[in-house]
């Protein structure tokens, strides 16, 4: 497993109580885990309709992987136009 970055936005960064930490996960799948695990289901139900973004690459599936060192945003659904 890799130390990733994690920067959390609007909703999501309220619910971790925190705008960024540092994490190990080699997956998006892995990464949604230990954020939850981190963080607890108030934040499991924010990030459920969070996208995550490495490096500004979106990560669509589970098995997506992210690199060492990768900056991941997570970032809820925005209102607005």
């Amino acid at each position: 497993m890799s130390t990733v970055h994690v920067r959390f936005f609007a909703g999501a960064a309220e619910a971790a109580g925190t705008q960024s930490e540092q994490l190990t996960a080699s997956t998006a799948g892995e990464l949604r885990a230990a954020i939850v695990a981190a963080h607890g289901a108030e934040l499991e139900r924010v990030l459920e309709r969070c996208t995550l973004l490495a490096d500004g690459v979106r990560l669509d599936s589970p098995s997506a992987p992210i690199e060492a060192g990768a900056t991941v945003d997570v970032l809820p659904p925005f209102a607005g136009g």
